[in-house]
């Protein structure tokens, strides 16, 4: 699934590349854009802590935290260096193997605006990094066999930040990104994905 999710991101990239060679040029440093964009998501906390997240009682499970993401972003530039975004962002599924056959998945989807500071390298690309809040939902169904089955769903509002690059074809834009969900310190969501836009 995830090598689906790249190569797909790889031929939007390469099409783009093809299509638009002389389209190079310093897109407008005011005005709207927006984008959708693929990738890949895992989870960067252990068993004991994802135990500690969902109020299992059990931490006889395997983790499998590799899934597929889709994001959509909207955002404006005030200026060369400066951007905000909202964004939705579906961060896929974690799985929890327990014995036999029980087994628990937790998907997880997050909204919220960011703030982005870029640095311009030249017209066309530039590199840039962002900080920001997400309202998180993390929705579990399942059981872990001899476990509590009534697995908790949790929410939150907690920060989120992350760095890219991106290329602007305008009026396109294709931008690479990795993003950190910081959930809680029991869960921690990292998110690589590649993305195409436009900029009016």
């Amino acid at each position: 699934m995830k090598l689906k999710a790249l190569i797909t991101a790889s031929v939007a990239t390469s099409s783009l590349l093809v299509l638009a060679p002389n389209a190079m040029a310093a897109p407008s440093p005011e005005g709207l854009y927006f984008g959708v964009g693929t990738g890949f998501s895992s989870l960067e906390n252990d068993d004991d802590d994802v135990d500690d997240f969902i109020e299992s009682g059990s931490e006889d499970f395997d983790v499998d935290d590799d899934d597929n993401s889709f994001k959509g972003f909207v955002g404006y530039n005030f200026n060369r260096y400066f951007a905000t975004e909202a964004f939705y962002a579906d961060l896929g599924r974690v799985e929890l193997k327990g014995n036999d056959t029980a087994n628990t998945d937790l998907e997880s989807e997050a909204y919220g605006v960011s703030l982005v500071g870029k640095l311009p390298i030249t017209n066309w690309f530039e590199l840039f990094a962002k900080a920001g809040m997400a309202k998180w939902e993390t929705d579990i169904d399942g059981n872990l066999g001899g476990a509590s089955t009534d697995l908790k769903d949790n929410d939150g509002v907690d920060p989120v930040y992350g760095a890219g690059a991106q290329f602007n074809f305008t009026p396109f834009l294709v931008r690479a990104e990795y993003e950190r969900y910081d959930f809680d310190s029991d869960y921690q969501v990292d998110s690589f994905s590649a993305s195409v836009g436009w900029q009016f």
